[in-house]
């Protein structure tokens, strides 16, 4: 079976855990969500095989374009979703996640991505590119789980449900800024230092990077050391993601620099 038929495959299983998902929700029947959990479930495992097969063929890792760089985002972001979906009282967070996930595979395979895997540029041929690339996707997969339980708590009509989303919201940031604060800042300014002789060169991306870092780390020290909770976290924590979000489309689209081509 080839990588694009298991991609297909993981896309048709991720739409399917997305309408199981919503019918679960519009039913009022959170158990049944474990249906939608265990589709996306089915597709993580076919969309890894993608995903092994791809880096078998090509020679080197999945995510050195933007096909490529979308098709792991989308994965990481089903796996932070199996690991805080599988109990009952996050079931909530998995209609909205699986609606980015199938977002961002529809964009993925759109005509618009180049989907042939080229030869890596100079720049890229270092297992530094693994490291980097990848931890840093994880850590922005878990900020998208913090956006999303963040979004509920704003919609929550209950103090018992602000309580859940605001919790669920900080485990999430919890995990994902140490992965995005050695992934995107530790790892890439190493890689930076053997790629091109400096750590830090303000690049857009970089910049755009340490923006993101700055407004998690921003929640997570308002938290902490001042307290604060609910409404002004949650709200940090939207900014946070779509912080992150620039980073990732709006610097390859926008802002010319050394990181266009991933």
């Amino acid at each position: 079976m080839t990588e694009s038929t298991l991609f297909t495959i993981a896309f048709a299983l991720y739409a399917a855990a997305l309408a199981v998902y919503f019918a679960s929700l519009f039913a009022r029947r959170e158990g049944r969500a474990g249906a939608g959990l265990a589709l996306a479930v089915l597709g993580l495992c076919a969309h890894t095989a993608a995903l092994v097969l791809r880096t078998v063929a090509s020679g080197h890792a999945p995510f050195t374009n933007m096909y490529e760089s979308l098709s792991f985002l989308s994965w990481a972001i089903v796996l932070a979703l199996v690991i805080f979906g599988r109990r009952p009282r996050a079931s909530r967070l998995g209609p909205y996640l699986m609606l980015i996930v199938v977002a961002l595979v529809a964009l993925a395979s759109s005509p618009l991505m180049p989907k042939d895997a080229m030869p890596l540029v100079p720049a890229l041929q270092s297992y530094w590119l693994w490291l980097h690339v990848s931890v840093t996707l994880l850590g922005e997969a878990f900020f998208a789980v913090a956006f999303v339980a963040s979004l509920l708590y704003l919609a929550a009509d209950t103090d018992e449900k602000r309580e859940r989303f605001d919790a669920l919201a900080y485990r999430a940031v919890a995990v994902g800024f140490p992965l995005f604060t050695l992934g995107g800042l530790v790892f890439g300014m190493v890689w930076a230092y053997r790629a091109w002789g400096r750590y830090w060169g303000w690049d857009p991306k970089e910049v755009w990077s340490l923006i993101t870092w700055f407004v998690f780390a921003l929640y997570l020290h308002t938290r902490i050391v001042m307290g604060w909770k609910g409404r002004r976290s949650a709200w940090i924590a939207i900014a946070g993601f779509l912080a992150a979000l620039f980073t990732y489309f709006g610097v390859n689209y926008l802002l010319a620099g050394l990181h266009s081509y991933i």
